[in-house]
């Protein structure tokens, strides 16, 4: 890539006006907004329950569901193919799936339609108390490996923060033969206005201070593991670039700053970034990327959980 800003998945790439103008502005790749499997069968649902015939008639109601998911898969292509023929960066396409069994092998389409790399966003939250731990990393795993037997692109994982042991999991993941994880996915946050009661679903962009979880564990993990690691959530500038860079990520991922600053700030993003690499006489991101993980000292900061001084033994 020619920088290492990534407009991530959201509505600005679902959009075929709105991909180009991030091209236009410098963004060095594109990740498509996501193909949710569980969104296209909840629609179908709600369309067949509008209809009383598909009660009487079963059969009719799975025959429409596989057509009406063929038609979901078969816009994702379309736009996936309008996007190669007037851009000249990377197009990666993004699957939501919980499941190891029909949605992977759509990644195959996906990649004969000229996408050139998969981003799996897997979002397996352990609401269940039933179902222990290690067998929702499994289900990951499963999913990865079912996805890399359709397709000879990269494949990359959008993780969550929610896992009993991160480096486990980012481990597992890398030896299952993910090419690239990013650190982490942003889920959905309710909040309660609690004048009227009721819930409210304003918190959906994410601010700089979240930025620190992220590159805590791109710190921990970035040289520790064969491929790739992106840092998202909470960059809204070229010092986040920076930092994530100097924690050791590969690249960096970007989407709330611009609905808050709008597309063009991309453009700014990389303007200061190159400004401020000039200044300090730096030729090369590769000449400072990883450079304040090396050491046990700051391996250790990073792994610092408590706000508690060593020397003194009280609180900050």
């Amino acid at each position: 890539m020619k920088n290492p800003i990534i407009v991530s998945s959201s509505k600005l790439t679902g959009s075929y006006d709105k991909i180009i103008e991030c091209a236009k502005n410098g963004a060095a790749a594109i990740v498509l907004k996501s193909l949710f499997e569980e969104q296209i069968i909840s629609d179908i649902d709600a369309k067949l329950q509008d209809n009383e015939m598909y009660f009487w008639y079963p059969e009719a109601t799975k025959f429409v569901k596989g057509i009406s998911k063929d038609h979901g898969v078969n816009e994702y292509i379309k736009l996936i193919k309008k996007v190669k023929e007037n851009v000249d960066i990377p197009v990666i396409a993004s699957i939501n799936c919980n499941t190891s069994h029909e949605w992977p092998a759509f990644a195959g389409e996906l990649e004969k339609a000229g996408a050139d790399a998969i981003e799996l966003n897997i979002a397996i939250f352990p609401f269940d108390e039933n179902v222990e731990s290690k067998d929702i990393e499994n289900l990951y795993i499963e999913i990865l490996k079912e996805v890399k037997l359709h397709v000879s692109i990269p494949v990359s994982i959008k993780l969550g923060s929610c896992f009993t042991n991160i480096s486990r999991i980012v481990s597992l993941l890398d030896v299952a033969g993910a090419d690239g994880l990013v650190l982490f996915n942003r889920f959905f946050r309710p909040d309660i206005d609690i004048e009227n009661g009721k819930l409210i679903y304003d918190n959906y962009l994410s601010e700089p201070s979240e930025m620190t979880q992220s590159l805590r564990w791109v710190g921990l993990m970035a040289g520790k593991v064969k491929c790739d690691v992106v840092a998202s959530t909470g960059i809204h500038d070229f010092q986040g670039v920076v930092k994530q860079i100097m924690a050791g990520a590969s690249a960096t991922t970007v989407c709330s700053v611009l609905y808050k600053k709008g597309i063009p700030y991309i453009k700014e993003m990389i303007s200061d970034l190159e400004n401020w690499m000039q200044t300090n006489k730096i030729k090369s991101l590769d000449d400072i990327r990883g450079t304040i993980n090396v050491g046990k000292d700051n391996s250790a900061e990073f792994e610092r959980v408590q706000f508690m001084r060593k020397t003194t033994g009280i609180f900050n």
